[in-house]
């Protein structure tokens, strides 16, 4: 498959003209321009380069991809023995940050509620990330929908603020979405849950009366990229395409 064809396919399936983003979008480092061999992972680290390098990828897909608005310009150190490898290589490297978390079909967001049983009843916020719903089985009691999310993801969450007796109303955000707490908050969730945790989190739970499950950035975004991967493999059957573990515990 041309490398052009595939990135305007992805471009489009993942509607990214409508994102103002914190880094590029798409093809971020050209490569081959013929794409049969594809590894994709959450990120754009030297581990999943090397494996890509190994099993002769043609190309890298992942959601936090590089040039980060706010880093540093300079290709030194780490960011020139990533390039180095990519280029040598001549692997191309496509990533889809916002665009991924937010899509409908195979977004992280989404993907998070077919794991643990939600159905998605509203959504608001930036790109409307924050997602609202409620468990297919019922209220379910605190301590057995912690376990729901440890088996979907892998871990055991940290649980902050004053244990609730029972969830009805969950709130979610895949990734660094820690500060929407107070809005799932405001809008009545039993608990909330996202990646990462910050010091003031533990004090939001308790003063807005609502749990907080920090679940791992990313372990929450595992499966929107795993999910988009699937979707490739089914559009396109001539493509090969495998994941790339690099398991993070943040």
């Amino acid at each position: 498959m041309q490398t052009r064809a595939l990135i305007d396919y992805l471009n489009e399936y993942l509607c990214v003209s409508i994102f103002k983003d914190y880094a590029p979008n798409g093809l971020q480092v050209e490569g081959k321009p013929e794409i049969k061999r594809i590894v994709i992972g959450v990120s754009a680290s030297q581990a999943l380069i090397d494996y890509a390098v190994s099993v002769g990828a043609d190309c890298v897909l992942v959601h936090h991809g590089w040039f980060w608005k706010g880093e540093k310009s300079e290709i030194t150190g780490m960011k020139y023995r990533r390039l180095k490898s990519l280029i040598s290589a001549d692997i191309n490297l496509i990533a889809y940050h916002l665009p991924l978390d937010a899509h409908p079909e195979v977004g992280n967001n989404v993907q998070i509620a077919r794991l643990l049983g939600l159905t998605i009843t509203e959504q608001m916020g930036h790109y409307d990330l924050l997602c609202l719903g409620t468990l297919n089985d019922g209220p379910m009691p605190l301590d057995r929908f912690v376990k729901v999310v440890e088996t979907a993801f892998g871990r055991k969450p940290l649980v902050l603020g004053k244990p609730v007796d029972e969830v009805r109303r969950v709130g979610w955000c895949s990734g660094a979405a820690q500060d929407e707490i107070v809005d799932a908050a405001l809008q009545g969730c039993d608990v909330y849950l996202s990646g990462e945790v910050s010091e003031r989190t533990t004090y939001e739970a308790r003063e807005n009366g609502i749990v907080y499950l920090a679940t791992g950035h990313y372990a929450t975004e595992k499966c929107g990229i795993q999910a988009l991967g699937r979707h490739l493999e089914t559009v396109f059957p001539e493509l090969e395409v495998s994941f790339f573990l690099d398991e993070n515990p943040v």
